[in-house]
C-alpha cells in the first residue's frame, strides 16, 4: 500500500487560515479533493494523511467531511486547543469518528517554545493517549530539547515529528538539529516524516543540497521509522507533486524497504486500513 503520510486541503472562504495570504504566491486559492486525485493516480498512491492547516475545530470537522466523501483519504490529523478547559471533551468528541488519527498542535507558531511542556496540557495528552490516537509534532529545531522532554514524560504516546523538523537547509545549517535527531530517535519510539524538505531549501534546490539530511533520518530513524509524505499544496512553493516523488526516490536509492517509507510505516503508526 502506498501512502502520502501528509498532505492538504483548504477553502479561503472559510477564513480559518490566519497564515494564507496573497504574497504566498500559489498557495493562495483552494485546494481541495478534485485538485490532488489525478497526482495520486499519476503517482500510483494508494491513499493519504488529511492534515490540519488551521487551528479551529471547524476546520477539523471539515476535514472530516472531506475524507467521509473520498476513499483515498484514508484520514485526518486534526487540531485540539491542547490548553483549553474542553480539551478532553473535544479528543474523546473527536475521537468517535473512524477517520480522526491523530492530532497536531501547530506548535510552530506558537512564541513560547516551551508551551507543549505545560502542566495544563496534560489532561489533553492523557486523553489522546486514551484515544489511540497519534500527536503529530509540528516543530522546528528550537523545539527539539522540549520535544525529547515531552516524549520522555509520555512513553505510551504514539508521535510522528512532520518534516523531519525543518531543518535549515537553505542556510546549510547541520547542528544542532542533526545531533537532536539522533537523540530523539535513539531515547523515544518517534516515527519522522520524509516531507517537507524542498521548501526549507533554496529555490535552486537540488537532491544533493537534501541528502546530507536524509543520511541523518536513515541513520537514525533507519527505513522503519520513516514515513514518506509529499506536503502538498505546500510542497508548490518549491517543486510539483511528481519532482518531489522522484526525488524522493533518488534520496532514498539503495535503500531497503523503501515500501515501508512509501506507505507501510504509514499503515502500522496511523492505523490506516486497521494496520
Amino acid at each position: 500500500m502506498r501512502v502520502d503520510a501528509h498532505q492538504h486541503f483548504w477553502q479561503i472562504e472559510r477564513g480559518d487560515y490566519g497564515w494564507l495570504s496573497p504574497e504566498l504566491g500559489v498557495l493562495y486559492r483552494d485546494y481541495l479533493p478534485e485538485d490532488l486525485l489525478l497526482l495520486l493516480a499519476q503517482q500510483q498512491i494508494d491513499a493519504t494523511i488529511l492534515v490540519q492547516a488551521a487551528p479551529t475545530l471547524a476546520e477539523t470537522e471539515y476535514l472530516l467531511t472531506l475524507a467521509e466523501q473520498y476513499e483515498q483519504v484514508a484520514g485526518v490529523v486534526g487540531w485540539v486547543d491542547f490548553a483549553s478547559p474542553e480539551a478532553v471533551a473535544d479528543i474523546q468528541r473527536l475521537a468517535r469518528h473512524p477517520k480522526l488519527l491523530g492530532l497536531r498542535p501547530m506548535l510552530q507558531d506558537i512564541a513560547d517554545t516551551d508551551w507543549m511542556l505545560g502542566a495544563a496540557l496534560h489532561p489533553a495528552y492523557e486523553a489522546l493517549i486514551e484515544a489511540d490516537l497519534v500527536f503529530d509534532a509540528l516543530v522546528t529545531p528550537r523545539h527539539l530539547p522540549g520535544l525529547l522532554q515531552l516524549l520522555q514524560r509520555y512513553p505510551a504516546m504514539r508521535v510522528v515529528i512532520d518534516h523531519a523538523a525543518k531543518p535549515q537547509i537553505r542556510d546549510a545549517a547541520f547542528q544542532p538539529w542533526a545531533e537532536q535527531m539522533a537523540l530523539l530517535a535513539s531515547e523515544t519510539q518517534a516515527y519522522c516524516k520524509l516531507s517537507g524538505l524542498v521548501t526549507e531549501a533554496s529555490a535552486q534546490w537540488t537532491v544533493s543540497d537534501l541528502q546530507p539530511y536524509v543520511n541523518v533520518l536513515l541513520n537514525t530513524f533507519g527505513s522503519e521509522r520513516l514515513l514518506w509524505g509529499s506536503d502538498w499544496p505546500v510542497c508548490l512553493l518549491a517543486a510539483d507533486y511528481a519532482q518531489w516523488r522522484q526525488a524522493s526516490e533518488q534520496l532514498l536509492a539503495g535503500v531497503e524497504n523503501t515500501d515501508g517509507i512509501f506507505g507501510l510505516n504509514a499503515v502500522r503508526v496511523y492505523g490506516v486500513g486497521g494496520g
